[in-house]
């Protein structure tokens, strides 16, 4: 095996790499570094981990040189992975100080653009880089180096027609690298139309199979999770990684295991920049998490170390994705388990990885499953963790159910019962929102009883005061909770004939009740007889 000097790299760079105890270059490195070192374009096939970010690092490490200019862009499908990249290239040049900076969603793009001024290396996602390029705070007129790497997941991902946008940006006159950990037909067509007579680069993966342990376990439905929990107790476990098929999975996954008293932190697209940086951290750290329950976003390029097992809850789709997850483990030599957890929904996806004759995954015998207590969370808004109002354990849940309210103790839209349509709404003790703004609360409408209005005419007690909760000012049983309300039209006049009481029975005038309490008028009544030429509508909010 030859040495990092003996493949091209100076000594300046070679020193760097020693400090960093990387002394070894491995099969990708030695089969990149003289082509890039060449000024080659190359299309490389190697899996997460094998080291390809010092393979294309090489080049431009040692061809650049400070001038405050963005003269490498390197695209990468996700945020951990462009932050990991861009530190090691920043490791890596520390001798020529060559500033470099990791560009992706979820973060300040105002403090982006302040550093764009004087940045020579831009590593990012394609999302945030064509935002950059609309906006025109980004040029890429003086970029030398175009790297791709995982491309065949940022294709996955749906990024193709933002990474074709973003080269059609960069000059002709360049050198292209592009990475991945499969070469596919889409992979091709992009090589045919933006590289120059690349070299193509393959490896084997770098999962040592004599140090990793496969095995699945075929589990009836409704046991999965059980079983999952009993393994995890069972195992002598250092950092275990947990894939799932989705983040509601994940989410689930997370909470009920923090509910048996298992230390796991959730990681996937759904949470902000920070906070995903900092579980990573934890998980990364001696004294952090020991379980680490994510999606896939999570198998590509992380710089995770002495992960020992390797779970699969939900079994991914191909043996590419398997292979993906499985290598966070039986690194450096260490020895690893990728244990997947099958129920009846992932026999089809279980089928297709099988396919893959490289792959010896053993079946091992069912032991004795003891049922554990889970939280199970409904779809979106009916059931939750936290302060949302569930479905079963509350009443109080809005419209039915498919929005859940902050809390119990929040206020509510228009007090009382929540449930229903709005006009079926009634309130006791609290204020409804008035239809206009000229007629507030205390000058509406109200039922309360030996209160007259401005003309002198009781409203009478018969009829209402069977289902009033309270009395009024008068001593009398009303339903308006202190608050008398006279009988006024809209613009504050008494009400004429025509008018409708709320005992239900017929008024002075013959005309019969209708509305009761602060529930909310009926809609559509019929306009003051008395005068034809009124266009007013008593008794309407």
């Amino acid at each position: 095996m030859k040495t990092f000097e003996e493949l091209g790299l100076s000594r300046e760079f070679v020193s760097v790499l020693e400090k960093a105890k990387i002394t070894t270059p491995s099969e990708i490195q030695e089969k990149t570094i003289p082509l890039v070192l060449a000024g080659r374009d190359v299309i490389g096939g190697s899996a997460t981990g094998s080291g390809k970010t010092l393979a294309f690092a090489s080049s431009i490490v040692e061809n650049l040189e400070k001038s405050g200019r963005v003269q490498a862009l390197i695209l990468t499908p996700t945020r951990e992975l462009a932050e990991q990249v861009s530190n090691s290239i920043a490791d890596f040049s520390r001798h020529k100080k060559l500033k470099t900076l990791a560009v992706y969603g979820g973060v300040n793009i105002e403090r982006q653009i302040r550093s764009l001024r004087d940045t020579d290396v831009v590593v990012g996602t394609p999302g945030r880089i064509l935002d950059h390029l609309n906006r025109r705070t980004i040029d890429f007129g003086n970029v030398k180096f175009l790297v791709l790497d995982e491309v065949d997941r940022m294709f996955d991902m749906g990024f193709q027609v933002d990474v074709e946008k973003i080269l059609k940006k960069c000059p002709k006159d360049r050198q292209t690298m592009l990475f991945s950990a499969t070469i596919s037909s889409e992979m091709d067509h992009l090589s045919e139309k933006y590289t120059k007579n690349p070299a193509e680069v393959s490896v084997e993966s770098h999962v040592d199979a004599s140090k990793l342990k496969q095995v699945y376990y075929d589990v009836p439905n409704g046991l999965k999770f059980s079983l999952f929990v009993q393994l995890l107790k069972k195992e002598k476990a250092k950092l275990v990684m947990v894939f799932c098929a989705t983040r509601r999975n994940v989410d689930f996954v997370t909470n009920n295991l923090r509910n048996m008293g298992i230390m796991a932190k959730a990681i996937h697209g759904g949470l902000v920049q920070n906070k995903r940086s900092k579980v990573l951290n934890e998980f990364n750290s001696e004294e952090g998490v020991r379980v680490l329950v994510c999606t896939d976003v999570a198998a590509r390029g992380l710089d995770i170390q002495s992960v020992s097992h390797v779970y699969n809850y939900d079994l991914p789709k191909t043996s590419d994705e398997y292979i993906h997850r499985i290598g966070r483990t039986a690194r450096a030599g260490k020895d690893g388990i990728a244990i997947s957890i099958l129920s009846s929904r992932d026999y089809e996806n279980f089928s297709e990885i099988q396919r893959d004759k490289k792959l010896n995954i053993s079946n091992v015998a069912l032991p004795r499953i003891e049922k554990v207590g889970i939280i199970m969370e409904e779809q979106r808004g009916r059931r939750g963790f936290g302060n949302r109002s569930s479905r079963d354990g509350n009443r109080n849940f809005n419209r039915g159910g498919d929005r859940p309210q902050r809390n119990n103790f929040s206020r509510p839209r228009s007090g009382g019962h929540q449930g229903g349509a709005r006009t079926s709404q009634r309130s006791y003790g609290s204020q409804h929102r008035p239809r206009d703004n000229n007629r507030s609360f205390n000058r509406g409408r109200s039922n309360s009883f030996g209160n007259q209005s401005p003309r002198g005419r009781s409203n009478g007690p018969r009829g209402a005061a069977r289902r009033t909760p309270n009395r009024g000012m008068q001593g009398q049983r009303s339903n308006s909770f202190g608050n008398p309300r006279s009988r006024e039209s809209r613009d504050g006049r008494p009400q004429h004939r025509g008018s409708r009481n709320n005992s239900g029975r017929p008024n002075d005038n013959g005309s019969r009740g209708r509305s009761f309490g602060n529930r909310k008028p009926s809609f559509g009544r019929r306009p003051n007889m008395s005068n034809k030429n009124n266009n007013q509508r008593s008794g309407r909010r």
